[in-house]
Order: structure tokens, then sequence, then C-alpha cells
């Protein structure tokens, strides 16, 4: 397998308007793992009897109510409020591939070498990440690296924290839910023993003690905590993709070779992922 360097300048001119792909789309893992995990939990049910038999008011009402309850306590309503925003993002996400962001900070970086650092400011209404245009914006406006670098990393800092917030607040209740089955089960022993003498309540006060407990594990391990984790996953990759920018940003600022700068941010990707602009097989 043989390589050769192909001279930047021959290269084909590649669009800055299309080089970054960003668009919403829906990611079916998410919605296959819960309907798939429901799913099997649902069949399990009626193949051991009938599914009205897992079905009582009181339990969800003390599941739901409590967890819920419990997370009001714990945090302001304006953060649970904004936690439906943050749920979607488990179920909808922005497609921003790092190889392709890459592609274009090194065009960038062609632009500039050859034109001056004042060229980019043509490329700011042709991106639509709003954090590549802040930084492009710094760059343009003769901020010094130093402080470049310390406004990116402070955004980049904030945004990590309120992505840790949703993410803590789907993790708080899948850690009350199972408590609140517990609660429940704890209702449903105390009214089954102060009805001993009365054996046709027994039954039903047994069913609410387990079911109640059921449905706390069950909305705890499928639905919270699952969410929970995608949402830091999702929260590790975009933030891994901001300071990529932020790198590359710096070392256009600096005026770094474009293969440089394509070796700096290569170093953030898969090897297997990695496509160099400079060799062709």
């Amino acid at each position: 397998m043989a390589y050769s360097l192909l001279p930047y300048e021959q290269r084909d001119e590649v669009s800055i308007t299309t080089s970054l792909i960003i668009g919403d789309f829906v990611d079916f893992a998410t919605i296959i793992g819960i309907i798939g995990g429901f799913g099997l939990v649902i069949i399990a049910m009626l193949s051991g009897g009938g599914f009205a038999w897992f079905v009582d008011g009181p339990s969800a009402m003390i599941v739901l109510g409590g967890t819920f309850g419990a997370v009001l306590i714990n945090y302001p309503l304006s953060d649970l409020l904004g936690v439906i925003k943050v749920a979607r993002n488990a179920f909808r996400s922005k497609r921003q591939r790092a190889d392709v962001v890459i592609h274009q900070l090194v065009e960038m970086s062609r632009v500039s070498r050859r034109e001056g650092i004042m060229s980019l400011q043509k490329m700011i209404k042709e991106n639509k990440d709003p954090f590549l245009i802040k930084a492009i914006n710094l760059v343009v406006d003769g901020v010094e690296p130093a402080q470049v670098a310390d406004i990116l990393e402070t955004e980049l800092d904030f945004i990590g924290e309120r992505h840790r917030l949703g993410a803590e607040i789907f993790t708080t209740m899948g850690n009350f839910a199972p408590a609140m089955g517990l609660v429940g089960t704890l209702i449903g022993l105390v009214q089954m023993l102060k009805q001993m003498n009365h054996p046709g309540t027994i039954g039903p006060a047994m069913a609410v003690a387990l079911i109640t407990t059921f449905y706390g594990v069950i909305l705890a391990n499928l639905v919270f905590l699952p969410i929970a984790g995608k949402l830091k996953t999702r929260s590790s990759r975009e933030l891994l993709l901001k300071q990529l920018i932020i790198n590359g940003i710096l070392s256009i600022q600096s005026g770094d070779n474009p293969r440089v700068v394509e070796q700096k941010l290569q170093s953030y990707i898969p090897p297997r992922e990695r496509r160099s602009q400079f060799y062709h097989e």
C-alpha cells in the first residue's frame, strides 16, 4: 500500500458550507431499547397469567407521585420543568461527525494562511454551530489566544454543568423510584397485617405491596437510569467535539501549517476514523 503526498494547493476546493454536517436525527437505539425492554416484560407477564394482574392505580400513584415529589424537594421547579427538554436529547440528537469537523477546521487553516485571519469572517454565516461561530468571532476580533482559550473553556465548563444536571435529575429519579416502591410495599404489608382477621383482604393488600416494588424497579432500570446513562454519553461526546474545536481554532490563530492542524485534531478520534486530506492511496 503506497501513499503519495499531494500538493495542498492542487486539491479541489471543498465547500465550507457543506463540510460540517449538523442535523437532528432519531436515536433508534433508545427507542428500540425501551420498546424491547418493556415488550419482553409484558410478554413475560402475559405468559404467566393476565396483564390486568399487574395494573394497580394506587401502586402507580405511590411510585410516580412519590418519585416526582421527592425530586421536586431535591431540585428547583425550573430545573424539573427543563428535564422534559433534556429527556428529548436521549431520543433525538444533532449529528456532528468529528472527522467532518476536522476537515472543516483544516480548510479554515488553509484559507487563513493564504488570505489572512480576517478571511475567516466570511465563514461565519456559512456555519450552523454556535460554538464554532463564537470561536471564529473571537479570533476575527483579534482577541489574544490565551483569552480565546479562557472564554471558550469557561463556556465548555458551563455546557458540561448543564448536561450534568439533566443526567443527575434522571439518576435521582432512578434512585427514588425503587425507594418509593419499597414505601408501597410497606403500606401494603401494614394493610395486610391490620386485616389478618379478614382473609379476603389479604390478597389485594399483598398485591399492592408487590406491584409497587415492581413499578419502582421497572421505571428505575428501564427508563430513568438508562436515560441518564445515554445523556452522560451524549454529553461526553459533545464536550470532546467542542474541545477539538477549541484546539483547532487556537492552532489556526497561531498560524500552524494545515498538516499540523490535522495531526493535532486527529488525536481526538479513533485511528480507524482518521482520513487525511493530504494523502491518497
